[in-house]
């Protein structure tokens, strides 16, 4: 395959130095390892309960993510991109639902969407298609629908509800790009060329668990901050108010950045909102996020990003709460 869709290049033969990902897993592990003795050095209740959110969180996301990149990095290795091209209607109407319905077969996160999107266009498929695609692989996949499921044992209509929502927004946005999108809102990858597969797939992997695994980790010391710090009160009363519920929600999710393998952890933790809230949460995520936006940027270009990524997230946020409030 010549088309590459990560961005970082292949490590030199016989470079063995210690790197990000593996003090990110070093880490990781000694934090699972010694839960139960940095719990007793904390001395406050309120660091105690910050420890135990914060740990909790990783433990259960952890497998889910390295599950999901390795996945994504095969996808986006392996599987030409001309197969998508020609597995699509040809009629762009019919083309942008099944591309979206292509995302519930295709694990993946963020970080390779992008790529596989631009990969897409520049084989000829229809922009409206490719973009579809782009939004529903890391939404409404295997891996982040079970994980939903596990987040929300005792809501498992949470990922219907999940499923639906975002599957109707990548498709209303790609009618929509088909509608008014224009070309010269697009600036097309351009061609990079690989070594081998086989340092392709390691760069894919170590790119996409160095971002997701990072902003992860700061995801879920945000949940044990707003869990410990956030006075209850102020959450009751923003938890209790459906508008602001929703709007606040969105708007930390897009903040947060938290690769949708391990968002639903994340969500499960807000305890003190909706379950339409967090719905919000889970369906604006995987679509816009700072690290999406600033990829997209530099993938599609800015005139793409600053139309694209303000529109997505006003119809996640109306395709959530209506969902949520048929179906929660």
């Amino acid at each position: 395959m010549t088309d590459t869709l990560v961005k970082d290049p292949p490590a030199r033969p016989g470079s063995r130095g210690i790197g990000s990902i593996e003090v990110l897993a070093a880490l990781l592990v000694l934090l699972v390892i010694f839960r139960g003795p940095l719990s007793g050095l904390v001395a406050g209740p309120g660091l105690q309960t910050w420890t135990t959110v914060f740990v909790s969180v990783l433990v259960q996301a952890v497998p889910f993510l390295v599950f999901g990149v390795l996945l994504s990095a095969v996808i986006a290795v392996f599987v030409p991109a001309s197969f998508w091209a020609r597995a699509l209607p040809r009629r762009p109407a019919l083309a942008v639902p099944a591309a979206g319905l292509a995302g519930v077969m295709l694990p993946g996160c963020e970080c390779g969407s992008v790529p596989v999107a631009g990969a897409l266009i520049r084989r000829g498929v229809t922009p409206a298609a490719a973009l579809a695609f782009l939004l529903a692989s890391p939404a409404i996949n295997p891996i982040v629908l079970t994980a939903t499921a596990v987040a929300f044992p005792g809501n498992p209509e949470m990922v219907l509800a999940r499923a639906v929502a975002s599957l109707a927004v990548a498709v209303l946005m790609g009618w929509l790009w088909l509608r008014l999108g224009r070309t010269d809102w697009i600036r097309l990858p351009q061609r990079h060329e690989h070594d081998g597969k086989g340092a392709a797939f390691w760069s894919a992997c170590r790119h996409d668990m160095v971002h997701a695994g990072g902003y992860l980790v700061i995801g879920a010391a945000a949940a044990a901050t707003i869990n410990v710090v956030v006075p209850e009160s102020w959450l009751q009363t923003l938890a209790g108010n459906p508008v602001l519920s929703v709007l606040a929600l969105a708007v930390l999710a897009v903040l947060l950045s938290i690769c949708s393998e391990a968002d639903a952890f994340v969500a499960a933790s807000l305890s003190q909102f909706s379950l339409t809230s967090r719905l919000v949460f889970l369906v604006v995520g995987p679509m816009v996020d700072l690290k999406l936006i600033a990829m997209q940027t530099g993938v599609f270009g800015r005139g793409f990003a600053s139309r694209f990524a303000p529109a997505t997230f006003t119809l996640a946020v109306l395709a959530g709460a209506v969902t949520g409030w048929v179906l929660l």
